[in-house]
């Protein structure tokens, strides 16, 4: 079966499972805080009913994002995953900014509480149901990348925690009298905002575009340095296009001895094999040539190594090619943030070029964007 067809119907699935679960607790929790008049048995329901909304949307986000590529949309809608994500987490936020504000009125104007020992069983029960279902959710989203299930099996975790602690509150109540329930409002709406900005957060990251996984870039790396005639891999971008939907492209450095017809038979080879070992789809493989016939090259090579690595915000140096006949020298130099990439190519032409006054230099600065 096709890999996204198979995530999709994994994630329809799970959030089935989840809207259905959800619904149901929405409505034992309602139905047991407006009889006993708690409003954190109310809010909890209205939690419930809230994720089960979320479901709903991230079921209809994968099948948006399922369809196939088009004149319009070349790279396919996957990252319309990345919006009902951000619609969740709205939903959340606004539940949690909603249920904060009726646990804030519920303080200044408190109702009578009371409990029947059926209403506290419920919300027991409502407690290890929503384990199982965080966990489960949690699960099937790592298993397929779908950050919106992991955002709701994180949610629901957390969601079992709130409702133990109105079951403690509730039990306080029945043995004591005294009346948390406005307070623990407040703080099960708190942990709703926090959940929701989270969400957000992390929502924007994907969309802004955030650095590639470190185990999936060295992976990569691994599969390509693999092959004999590689004698280095850089420049590796990966672009996402939605989960599980990577196009990337990188530098291979290799020795200059090689023909056109070798690094086109390689570069094929290697697509092949980065597609079938992690369905990424390498769209560009570019080249450096390696001095492997010039014994001074190696030595020059490596003082003009030391020069640009005694700079803190020198990364590494790559691609280096040497060409006595030319007098030409040329490498790249991945730079950390911290410095201005204007400002650290205009100080290394300045020292290596003082060092090898007779080379014409080309020295490409290159972005730290890939472990």
């Amino acid at each position: 079966m096709d890999r996204s067809v198979d995530r999709e119907k994994i994630i329809v699935r799970t959030s089935i499972v989840g809207i259905i679960v959800n619904v149901l607790l929405a409505a034992f929790k309602a139905t047991v805080g407006i009889a006993s008049h708690s409003i954190a048995v109310v809010l909890d329901a209205v939690n419930n009913l809230s994720d089960a909304l979320s479901s709903v949307i991230t079921i209809i986000g994968a099948k948006l994002a399922g369809k196939k590529p088009d004149r319009k949309h070349p790279l396919g809608h996957g990252r319309i995953e990345y919006i009902s994500a951000m619609i969740v987490s709205a939903i959340v936020l606004y539940a949690g900014l909603t249920s904060l504000t009726e646990s804030v009125k519920k303080i200044f104007h408190p109702d009578e509480v009371s409990y029947t020992t059926l209403s506290l069983v419920i919300i027991a029960v409502a407690v290890v149901a929503k384990i199982f279902l965080g966990r489960y959710v949690k699960s099937k989203g790592e298993s397929v990348g779908s950050g919106a299930l992991v955002a709701s099996g994180t949610d629901a975790m957390s969601d079992a925690i709130l409702s133990f602690a109105v079951l403690i509150t509730a039990l306080i109540f029945t043995f004591t009298g005294i009346s948390l329930e406005p307070y623990v409002g407040v703080v099960i709406s708190i942990f709703i905002i926090k959940a929701g900005i989270e969400m957000i957060s992390d929502t924007v990251s994907d969309i802004l575009g955030k650095r590639a996984d470190e185990e999936v870039s060295k992976k990569v790396k691994e599969l390509l340095t693999e092959e004999p005639e590689v004698l280095g891999a850089y420049d590796l971008f990966l672009h996402n296009y939605g989960p599980d939907k990577y196009y990337g492209s990188v530098h291979l450095e290799l020795p200059d001895t090689m023909t056109v017809k070798d690094v086109d038979i390689l570069t094929r080879r290697v697509q092949a094999k980065i597609y079938r070992e992690t369905g990424i789809i390498m769209t560009g493989v570019g080249v450096y040539s390696h001095n492997t016939t010039d014994d001074e090259a190696s030595e020059i090579r490596n003082r003009v190594q030391k020069i640009v690595m005694d700079h803190e915000w020198a990364l590494q140096m790559h691609g280096f090619y040497l060409d006595q006949d030319a007098k030409d020298m040329r490498f790249d130099v991945v730079m950390s943030f911290d410095v201005d990439h204007r400002e650290g190519l205009e100080e290394l032409y300045k020292e290596v070029g003082e060092a090898f006054p007779d080379y014409h230099l080309t020295i490409a600065p290159d972005i730290d964007i890939t472990d």
